[in-house]
């Protein structure tokens, strides 16, 4: 009832379990990242592995065989299995989060981001273990697609970084905000490189079982920490219906109702430009795996460790590149040279037949994950401060929209450019990347009011 003091009990009530600390929300997405980092490479070899001991396959990957550069049917139909399984799991999973990421994300905006993070935990718990029966009792390959649906419902990945960026832009001013945003990124991306080299080793050491067993342990402290750790970013939480329209709503309002701090088209372009931005890098992640497995690379599983922490090390040298920058440019200009640097290095992945060229591709797009932090930035500082969740669920469920599209052309598209040129995707991802770069040069030209300035040099 409206106008009634509530008593302190309830008061607690509504503030959910009590927390032993106010923990921050890195440690969550630095948990979570580094787990399924840890899986999502030893899944792809692992689905490699499967079909090609189905298929009799003897797996002759040593380099002499490397040499031979004469199409190999049965590696073909390898690697066409191996991506069209990575496509279902990525439908799955990404169908679902859809309508579970942009749900949850507004209804934490009402009860906190305490539960959506406990929620999306507990997804990502779940989908460990199903990859754990996967691997231990060689269930069918078909049962890593459920995992992925079960993780989805639960609100995903995605969810998990709607609530961490809304629960930095809760806290942080509109100053700080970008370098808030980029300092979360680069949690990822250190998470992932660290993963990615322990996962090489330890695939080659011991076998797919007990990296899958470390991921399941770190989930398990991750949902820990959500539920007992993690300090509340919403000023006063209030009890909310989950299964309602009227979160769905609220994220539709804020891309059709006129406010006067925020303007629409710039709401709409932003969001379009991102929606870019992450199609490119998550459709290149998607075959990057498999494209340095098959011929002419051949990569070992110690090589692909190699590669894949190569290619998280721009979450890190991002973010000191954007601080860098800041004292000498605006937001617009970093992020165009972000994507300069990821346009390169697509363009010369896309020609890599030899691993140092592969190297120098991964070494090109030290700077290409400038952009989302500043799209997101501007994006938080369009809407008020109640809307957080709805914003980044919305940029959850773009996300979303993203790696579906990702995985649907980029899985599809490799396997059908196979015989004429392997690397063409990649050549696809880089002419994709002049959208957003085009874009956010033409809404800083049209920003009446910039939201940033360069930082002012120290006297």
């Amino acid at each position: 009832m409206e106008g009634r003091a509530s008593p302190p009990g309830e008061a607690r009530a509504r503030r959910g379990p009590a927390v032993l600390c106010r923990g921050p929300v890195e440690p969550l997405v630095f948990l979570a990242n580094f787990s399924l980092v840890l899986q999502g490479p030893l899944t792809t070899q692992y689905l490699w592995h499967r079909f090609s001991a189905d298929l009799g396959y003897n797996g002759t990957r040593d380099r002499g065989s490397c040499s031979n550069h004469s199409a190999d049917p049965i590696m073909t139909e390898v690697e066409t299995l191996t991506s069209h399984w990575t496509l279902y799991m990525n439908l799955g999973g990404f169908l679902v989060a859809i309508f579970s990421s942009t749900l949850l994300g507004a209804w934490s905006d009402c009860v906190g981001r305490r539960p959506l993070l406990v929620l999306a935990s507990l997804g990502l718990l779940l989908q460990a273990l199903v990859s754990i029966f996967v691997v231990q009792f060689q269930l069918h390959v078909g049962y890593f697609v459920l995992g992925r649906i079960l993780c989805a419902f639960l609100g995903d990945f995605s969810g998990l970084l709607a609530a961490g960026f809304a629960s930095v832009a809760d806290v942080s001013n509109n100053r700080s905000r970008t370098m808030r945003m980029a300092l979360l990124e680069a949690c990822i991306g250190v998470a992932g490189m660290l993963a990615s080299l322990l996962g090489g080793h330890w695939l080659r050491a011991q076998g797919y079982a007990n990296p899958f067993w470390l991921a399941l342990a770190l989930l398990i402290a991750m949902t820990l920490y959500a539920a007992f750790c993690f300090g509340e970013t919403v000023k006063e939480p209030t009890p909310a219906r989950l299964f309602t329209l009227r979160h769905h709503r609220s994220i539709v309002q804020l891309y059709v109702t006129p406010a006067p701090e925020k303007s629409r088209k710039h709401l709409a372009l932003y969001s379009l430009a991102i929606f870019m931005v992450v199609t490119v890098h998550f459709g290149a992640q998607d075959i990057l795996t498999l494209y340095e497995l098959s011929k002419p690379l051949c990569w070992d599983s110690k090589l692909i460790g190699y590669g894949s922490a190569a290619q998280h090390l721009p979450y890190f040298t991002s973010l000191l590149g954007l601080r860098l920058l800041q004292h000498c440019l605006a937001d617009t200009w970093v992020a165009e040279i972000g994507l300069a640097f990821n346009i390169l290095g697509m363009v010369v992945f896309a020609f890599a037949t030899i691993t140092p060229l592969m190297f120098t591709g991964y070494g090109l797009l030290f700077l290409s994950l400038v952009t989302t932090p500043i799209i997101r930035a501007k994006l938080s500082r369009l809407v008020g401060e109640s809307e957080h969740g709805a914003l980044f669920s919305a940029v959850a469920c773009t996300n979303s929209l993203a790696m579906l599209m990702a995985s649907g052309i980029f899985n599809s598209l490799y396997p059908a450019t196979l015989n004429f040129m392997k690397g063409f995707p990649f050549l696809l991802g880089a002419g994709l990347l002049f959208i957003p770069a085009i874009l956010i040069g033409v809404l800083e030209k049209t920003n009446p009011r910039p939201e940033f300035q360069p930082f002012p040099q120290s006297p």
